[in-house]
C-alpha cells in the first residue's frame, strides 16, 4: 500500500509503498477512503510531542471501508463504511486518562495511508449523510470538543458561551455543537474574516483578540459575561477569559497553543467565584455521545481543504501557516 512516511525530525513526510497490515485478532482493517490533519502532525514531525519515533505514519483521523477482520470479529462489520476514534486505552476511570491511554498515529502507524488496522471497538458507523471527507473531520477534534464542551464545561441550551480561537477545527466543532443545543455561542479570532464565518455557522458575534480591551467591548456587545468559555491557548492571554468570564462561570481549555499561564489573575478568579477546567481528547462514551449529536442534528463539520495523499507534505504546510478555516483533509480514495 502507499503511505506518506515520517523518518525523522524535520524532515518532510514522503509517499512510499509499504506493507499492508494485516489484522490481528480483535482487529480491523479499513481501507481509508479520507483522513484529516491535526496540529499534533505537525508538531510530531517538529519535534515537538512526547514519544517520538520512527518511522512512523502519522495521522490520528480517519474514515473508509471495513476490509477485512481479524480473528473473533464480528461478520457485520466487514464492508461497512466507518470512521476511527483515534483515542485508545482509555482505561476505567471516566474523569481522567490512565498511563496506558495513547491516540492513533503515534506510537502506532496512524491514517496517512491506503489501509489502517485498529482494534474492531474503536470503530463506528459513518453518519449516512456525511461523506467520507466530512466523516474524517470528525474523530480527534469533535472528541475533544465534545468532551470540553458538554462533559467537562457542560454546556446548557441558552448559556452564553465564548470559544477562543475560532478557525481551528476543534474550535470550530465546539461552535456547532453548542449552537446545535441551543447555546448563545460567541468567537474571538485573530482574523476578522474567520469571525464573520463563524457568524454564517451559527455565531451571535466576536471579537478579534489583537484589539485593545477586547473582553470589555464584547461582553457589552453579548449583553453581559459568558458563562463557559472554551479555549486551546492558554498563555499569556488567558486572564483576558478570566475578564471575559460571567461570575460563577467555567473556563475549560483543551491546550495552551501560546504556552503555560503567566501571572494567574488568582483574586479575579476566587472573587468571580470560577471554575477552571482542564480537558483532552475523550472517552469512548464521550466519542460516541459527539457521533450522536451530529447525527441527531446533522451538522456538518466545516471543511477548509482537500489535498490528495501524495498532497501530504502540502497539506502539513498549509496547516502550520494556521490560515484554515476547518479541516484539512486527504482524500485518499475517491
Amino acid at each position: 500500500m502507499q503511505a506518506l512516511v515520517l523518518d525523522g525530525i524535520n524532515q518532510p513526510l514522503q509517499l512510499r509503498d509499504v506493507p499492508t497490515p494485516q489484522p490481528g485478532p480483535g482487529e480491523v482493517l479499513v481501507q481509508l477512503h479520507a483522513a484529516a490533519l491535526n496540529h499534533r502532525d505537525v508538531w510530531i514531525q517538529k519535534g515537538q510531542y512526547a514519544g517520538l519515533k520512527f518511522p512512523i505514519v502519522l495521522g490520528a483521523d480517519g474514515a473508509g471501508i471495513v476490509a477485512a477482520l481479524g480473528e473473533g470479529v464480528e461478520q457485520v462489520l466487514l464492508h461497512q463504511p466507518v470512521l476511527i476514534n483515534p483515542g485508545q486505552n482509555w482505561g476505567d476511570n471516566p474523569a481522567a486518562q490512565g498511563r496506558d491511554f495513547q491516540i492513533l498515529g503515534l506510537p502506532q502507524d496512524g491514517t496517512f495511508a491506503e489501509f489502517v488496522c485498529v482494534p474492531a471497538r474503536y470503530v463506528r458507523s459513518k453518519p449516512a449523510y456525511l461523506s467520507f471527507e466530512q466523516a474524517a473531520a470528525l474523530p480527534l477534534g469533535g472528541v475533544t470538543a465534545y468532551r470540553a464542551t458538554f462533559t467537562r464545561a457542560q454546556v446548557r441550551p441558552g448559556e452564553r458561551v465564548l470559544v477562543s480561537g475560532v478557525g481551528g477545527g476543534v474550535a470550530l466543532l465546539a461552535l456547532q455543537m453548542a449552537v446545535a443545543i441551543g447555546a448563545e455561542v460567541w468567537v474571538t479570532s485573530g482574523s476578522d474574516e474567520k469571525i464573520a464565518k463563524a457568524v454564517a455557522l451559527g455565531a451571535k458575534g466576536g471579537a478579534n483578540y489583537k484589539t485593545e480591551n477586547w473582553p470589555a467591548t464584547l461582553t457589552k456587545e453579548a449583553g453581559g459575561g459568558f458563562d463557559v468559555v472554551i479555549d486551546s491557548a492558554a498563555g499569556s492571554g488567558f486572564n483576558n477569559l478570566v475578564d471575559a468570564a460571567a461570575p460563577g462561570g467555567r473556563i475549560v481549555f483543551y491546550g495552551a497553543t501560546q504556552g503555560d499561564i503567566p501571572n494567574v489573575a488568582a483574586r479575579k478568579i476566587f472573587w468571580k467565584q470560577l471554575s477552571v477546567l482542564g480537558s483532552t481528547m475523550g472517552t469512548e462514551q464521550d466519542f460516541a455521545a459527539m457521533i450522536n449529536l451530529f447525527e441527531q442534528h446533522r451538522i456538518e463539520p466545516a471543511v477548509d481543504q482537500i489535498f490528495s495523499l501524495a498532497e501530504g507534505e502540502k497539506a502539513l504546510r498549509h496547516m502550520d501557516e494556521s490560515l484554515q478555516f476547518g479541516k484539512i483533509i486527504l482524500q485518499i480514495k475517491s
